[in-house]
């Protein structure tokens, strides 16, 4: 028998944009790869990192009625392997600082910004997700 698990996995973070051709080429600069899949005006993917993970930008017409119009709520991050230097890059891309340099404990630090288009992007190094990538990797 297969058993079922509640939230297995991250699959698409979703932002929403007034401007989808401004934030395709920003997050194209920002990755080094072009969307893999595009409804145009509507709708651009990327997939990135380890597990090919999506982001996916949408135009901000399609958001469901209610939606917040200003940065706030969960903030996804993204394992990367030089926060500082990662923070520095999106800074001067013109991200705004949301969250400062934090050191979380041994091994977890994080930070996070404002895209251009009001979205946080949170980047953390996460010493549990390389250990979690070389187990599998071992297999």
């Amino acid at each position: 028998m297969i058993e079922t698990k509640t939230l297995r996995g991250l699959t698409t973070v979703s932002f929403w944009t007034d401007d989808l051709e401004a934030a395709k080429k920003w997050y194209s600069e920002l990755l080094g790869i072009q969307p893999y899949f595009e409804v145009p005006g509507g709708y651009a993917e990327f997939r990135l990192g380890d597990y090919q993970h999506e982001l996916g930008l949408i135009n901000s017409r399609y958001a469901p009625k209610g939606s917040a119009t200003n940065p706030g709520g969960a903030i996804v991050y993204w394992h990367v392997d030089d926060v500082t230097a990662t923070f520095e890059k999106l800074l001067s891309m013109g991200a705004k600082e949301y969250e400062a340099i934090n050191e979380r404990g041994e091994g977890f630090i994080t930070a996070s910004v404002v895209d251009p288009f009001g979205n946080i992007l949170g980047i953390m190094y996460n010493s549990h997700y390389l250990e979690m990538l070389a187990s599998i990797r071992k297999v």
